[in-house]
């Protein structure tokens, strides 16, 4: 484990995953991503959240960037770059950061294309198919783990 005193926790978030709600409600769930963020911002009061989402590569590397400089421990969700981007892999393994990946669904009971993960390897650990929970389970990691 990384030895690192976290000044906060940044949720990012990848393509489409601003569409939560909408998108597919019977794999990824009915409740839109902004009011589940609400009610994790007072479950742990104890720790600033800040929420990034973007459908652009580059942006989401902006934002692993910007984490280190903040001493931001990174809960990340790369939606479907996950599969395809060795960019995004690569800015998670030049920061000292503690990062967890969640993933809504699990990825590994689904089409085999999803079933390739490259962004994992290069974090502290996975949280696969518990719903929005999984981010709640990764904040709780975090801050027990790093804090």
């Amino acid at each position: 484990m990384k030895n690192i005193k976290i000044e906060g926790i940044t949720i990012i978030n990848g393509p489409n995953l601003n569409k939560l709600g909408s998108r597919e409600p019977e794999v990824y769930g009915k409740d839109q991503f902004e009011q589940f963020f609400k009610k994790s911002c007072l479950q742990f009061q104890q720790v600033p959240l800040k929420l990034k989402q973007s459908n652009i590569e580059g942006e989401i590397i902006n934002f692993i960037q910007e984490c280190e400089e903040k001493k931001q421990a990174i809960v990340i969700n790369p939606g479907g770059y996950t599969h395809t981007s060795v960019a995004i892999s690569d800015a998670l393994a030049s920061v000292n950061n503690p990062v967890i990946e969640v993933h809504i669904s699990n990825i590994y009971a689904r089409e085999d294309y999803r079933q390739k993960n490259l962004t994992a390897k290069n974090t502290d650990g996975v949280i696969i198919g518990f719903g929005l929970e999984g981010y709640n389970i990764a904040i709780r990691s975090l801050l027990h783990y790093f804090n």
